[in-house]
């Protein structure tokens, strides 16, 4: 039926997008930051050696 063609296509277009956001939306909040510890790490301060 050629007549039903729009139908299927916008249901294709919402089917796609809807798992396209859901893909995106488990993405951003299933990544994990892996933050390093401030007690372990120690900022190396610059020596001032001037060479005159």
């Amino acid at each position: 039926m050629p007549q039903m063609a729009p139908i299927n296509w916008l249901i294709l277009f919402i089917m796609f997008s809807l798992i396209l956001l859901l893909f995106n939306i488990l993405n951003y909040f299933c990544f994990q930051y892996k933050l390093p510890s401030l007690s372990k790490t120690k900022f190396n301060q610059p020596t001032m050696n001037w060479k005159w």
